[in-house]
Protein backbone atom coordinates (compact mmCIF):
# COMPACT_ATOMS: atom_id res chain seq x y z
CA UNK A 1 0.00 0.00 0.00
CA UNK A 2 1.14 3.26 -0.72
CA UNK A 3 1.96 6.34 1.09
CA UNK A 4 -0.46 8.66 -0.59
CA UNK A 5 -3.06 5.74 -0.07
CA UNK A 6 -2.26 5.42 3.66
CA UNK A 7 -2.59 8.91 4.07
CA UNK A 8 -5.88 9.31 2.48
CA UNK A 9 -7.44 6.79 4.09
CA UNK A 10 -6.27 8.58 7.28
CA UNK A 11 -7.65 11.62 6.13
CA UNK A 12 -10.88 10.26 4.83
CA UNK A 13 -11.19 8.32 8.40
CA UNK A 14 -11.73 11.86 9.91
CA UNK A 15 -14.09 13.26 7.38
CA UNK A 16 -15.98 10.83 5.61
CA UNK A 17 -15.20 7.23 7.06
CA UNK A 18 -17.43 5.97 4.85
CA UNK A 19 -16.78 7.43 1.39
CA UNK A 20 -14.07 4.77 0.38
CA UNK A 21 -16.89 1.78 0.53
CA UNK A 22 -19.43 4.27 -1.07
CA UNK A 23 -17.62 5.10 -4.25
CA UNK A 24 -16.53 1.25 -4.46
CA UNK A 25 -19.83 -0.01 -4.61
CA UNK A 26 -21.13 2.42 -7.22
CA UNK A 27 -18.06 2.32 -9.37
CA UNK A 28 -15.35 -0.24 -8.59
CA UNK A 29 -17.89 -3.07 -10.65
CA UNK A 30 -17.66 -1.00 -13.93
CA UNK A 31 -14.33 0.71 -13.28
CA UNK A 32 -11.49 -1.92 -10.88
CA UNK A 33 -9.81 0.46 -8.20
CA UNK A 34 -11.31 3.72 -8.80
CA UNK A 35 -12.44 4.16 -5.17
CA UNK A 36 -8.71 3.31 -4.24
CA UNK A 37 -7.33 5.76 -6.67
CA UNK A 38 -9.52 8.68 -5.72
CA UNK A 39 -8.66 7.88 -2.12
CA UNK A 40 -5.24 8.03 -3.03
CA UNK A 41 -5.01 10.96 -5.50
CA UNK A 42 -7.17 13.13 -4.02
CA UNK A 43 -6.97 12.78 -0.52
CA UNK A 44 -3.63 10.69 -0.27
CA UNK A 45 -1.55 13.45 -2.45
CA UNK A 46 -3.72 16.71 -2.66
CA UNK A 47 -5.71 17.20 0.85
CA UNK A 48 -2.74 15.64 2.81
CA UNK A 49 -0.27 17.55 1.46
CA UNK A 50 1.76 20.85 3.97
CA UNK A 51 1.45 24.32 2.80
CA UNK A 52 -2.24 24.27 3.73
CA UNK A 53 -4.77 23.34 6.35
CA UNK A 54 -7.17 21.35 5.76
CA UNK A 55 -10.06 23.47 6.31
CA UNK A 56 -8.80 26.07 4.21
CA UNK A 57 -8.71 23.40 1.50
CA UNK A 58 -12.13 22.39 1.92
CA UNK A 59 -12.82 25.67 1.67
CA UNK A 60 -11.26 26.35 -1.46
CA UNK A 61 -12.98 23.42 -2.69
CA UNK A 62 -16.56 24.43 -1.51
CA UNK A 63 -15.85 27.59 -4.07
CA UNK A 64 -14.32 25.80 -6.83
CA UNK A 65 -17.19 23.42 -7.09
CA UNK A 66 -19.67 26.42 -6.44
CA UNK A 67 -18.26 28.21 -9.30
CA UNK A 68 -18.15 25.61 -11.28
CA UNK A 69 -21.93 25.14 -11.56
CA UNK A 70 -24.93 22.90 -10.78
CA UNK A 71 -23.38 20.17 -12.31
CA UNK A 72 -20.96 19.62 -9.17
CA UNK A 73 -24.34 19.41 -6.87
CA UNK A 74 -23.48 16.21 -5.52
CA UNK A 75 -19.71 16.79 -4.75
CA UNK A 76 -20.88 20.30 -3.39
CA UNK A 77 -22.47 18.48 -0.80
CA UNK A 78 -20.18 15.61 0.01
CA UNK A 79 -17.36 18.20 0.32
CA UNK A 80 -19.83 20.71 2.57
CA UNK A 81 -19.97 18.14 4.99
CA UNK A 82 -16.33 17.55 4.90
CA UNK A 83 -15.58 21.01 5.54
CA UNK A 84 -17.75 21.15 8.60
CA UNK A 85 -15.68 17.78 9.86
CA UNK A 86 -12.62 19.76 9.09
CA UNK A 87 -14.05 22.72 11.44
CA UNK A 88 -15.30 25.27 9.45
CA UNK A 89 -18.68 26.77 10.56
CA UNK A 90 -21.83 27.03 8.38
CA UNK A 91 -21.55 30.93 8.46
CA UNK A 92 -17.78 30.65 6.79
CA UNK A 93 -19.34 27.98 3.93
CA UNK A 94 -21.91 30.34 3.71
CA UNK A 95 -19.77 33.41 3.05
CA UNK A 96 -17.07 31.03 0.38
CA UNK A 97 -19.91 30.08 -1.56
CA UNK A 98 -21.83 33.96 -1.71
CA UNK A 99 -18.21 35.21 -2.74
CA UNK A 100 -18.68 33.13 -5.50
CA UNK A 101 -21.59 34.74 -7.13
CA UNK A 102 -18.74 37.55 -8.34
CA UNK A 103 -16.74 34.71 -10.43
CA UNK A 104 -19.52 32.24 -11.12
CA UNK A 105 -22.35 34.01 -11.36
CA UNK A 106 -25.85 34.32 -9.28
CA UNK A 107 -27.05 31.30 -10.14
CA UNK A 108 -24.02 29.29 -9.28
CA UNK A 109 -24.03 30.79 -5.89
CA UNK A 110 -27.98 30.42 -5.39
CA UNK A 111 -27.39 26.78 -6.11
CA UNK A 112 -24.77 26.16 -4.02
CA UNK A 113 -26.73 28.00 -1.08
CA UNK A 114 -29.79 25.67 -1.50
CA UNK A 115 -26.83 22.48 -1.39
CA UNK A 116 -25.58 23.94 1.85
CA UNK A 117 -29.03 24.43 3.33
CA UNK A 118 -29.97 20.99 2.51
CA UNK A 119 -26.58 19.89 4.10
CA UNK A 120 -27.17 21.64 7.07
CA UNK A 121 -30.39 20.86 7.83
CA UNK A 122 -29.77 17.00 7.25
CA UNK A 123 -27.18 16.97 9.76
Amino acid sequence: MSDALTHGRKLLAELNPNLEAILAARYDAHLPGMAESLVEWAYGRHYAREGLDLRTRQLCTIAALTALGGQTTPQLKINIAHTRAAGASEAEILEVIWQMAVYGGMPAAINGLNAAIEVFEAA
